[in-house]
């Protein structure tokens, strides 16, 4: 270690790979807000953030699997973290929220923008709503930067008209709720009537428009809204590729053939 630099500790790595998750592969530098301002919270400068960020694409395996390397000089406790965190989603990623809130003195509901006027007032359940909400929100916000917020069907590129959808329902499969390689971003038409199955996604990434959907439109709004993007190529995410196997799954189980 340099002279003058100290040490990462557990809680200051754990709000870093908060970041790394949560952040557009691409946007990853000195000059972003975001960047700037965990660097502000932590009493470090942008240049460190962006090179323990740089620490944990090394791990990354949906980087190694495009060929892209992050960088080398990483730490044992670097790699801890990230299995860590990559091990057990659910638990460390509402830890790594809990942490960034005491961080900016801020209650975690008013941080993930959740209405608390929505919860119970106190107890177990209430505790048990905001830890999902939570973990909601990373999930989405998670997505969402994997895919450039972009939908995968229509490209459409304004966040606040897409949603995370999961592939693998978030009540089938308790363990993958959190895992990135469940999600596509996708604007909520179409999130919807992938929940229903009209509207599925092979293992190659090719869109596949159920025929049952054409009892319910007209010949023109078939065409607009569904048929148009038939057997056509989603839009692949920079990061955490949808897992083939959970496609499968969807065409098997969901897909209205």
């Amino acid at each position: 270690m340099k002279k003058g630099q100290k040490l990462w500790t557990r809680d200051e790595l754990i709000l870093a790979i908060n970041l790394y998750w949560k952040l557009e592969f691409g946007k990853i530098h000195q000059g972003n807000p975001e960047v700037i301002k965990l660097a502000e919270l932590l009493g470090r400068t942008p240049s460190s953030i962006v090179f323990k960020l740089g620490n944990f694409g090394s791990f990354d395996p949906s980087l190694q699997e495009r060929g892209v390397s992050g960088l080398k000089n990483t730490s044992k406790l670097d790699e801890q973290i990230w299995n860590e965190f990559f091990g057990n989603i659910q638990e460390v990623a509402y830890e790594s929220e809990k942490l960034r809130a005491s961080l900016e003195q801020k209650p975690i509901g008013e941080l993930n923008e959740i209405n608390i006027e929505e919860l119970p007032k106190e107890g177990l359940m209430r505790e048990q709503l905001v830890k999902t909400r939570v973990n909601q929100n990373f999930f989405r916000k998670t997505i969402l930067a994997s895919y450039k917020n972009t939908c995968c069907i229509t490209g459409i590129n304004i966040p606040n008209l897409l949603v995370a959808g999961h592939i693998v329902p978030w009540s089938v499969d308790e363990k993958n709720r959190m895992n990135p390689r469940n999600g596509i971003c996708i604007n909520p038409l179409h999130d919807r009537a992938f929940e229903l199955g009209y509207l599925g996604i092979d293992r190659n990434y090719k869109i596949h428009i159920s025929t049952s959907i054409s009892a319910f439109l007209n010949d023109q709004t078939l065409h607009d809204y569904f048929k148009r993007f038939d057997r056509q190529s989603i839009h692949l995410p920079d990061r955490y590729l949808p897992d083939p196997e959970f496609l499968e799954y969807h065409l098997d189980v969901k897909f209205k053939g």
